[in-house]
């Protein structure tokens, strides 16, 4: 197989599209009760919420976890 990564779907995907997509599909409100941290809760952006969630392991991989499951779903 010549992927290096064929079972991972965020292989190639940017926590900045990750986090794009989910407000799209669902916006700030959905998220913030979805993983209520304070970059969804009060006065969100993608840069202050990018920022954040670079630097704290456990709700990127909340954030992640949300979009791979709603890929799977084939959400859109």
């Amino acid at each position: 197989m010549s992927s290096s990564h064929p079972n991972d779907p965020l292989h190639g995907v940017t926590l900045e599209t990750v986090l794009r997509t989910m407000v799209d599909r669902h916006g700030w409100v959905r998220m913030a009760d979805q993983i209520p941290i304070r970059c969804f809760m009060f006065d969100p952006t993608i840069k202050s919420s990018l920022t954040f969630l670079r630097k704290t392991p456990w709700a990127r991989k909340r954030l992640e976890d949300w979009y791979v499951y709603d890929a799977t779903r084939g959400i859109r």
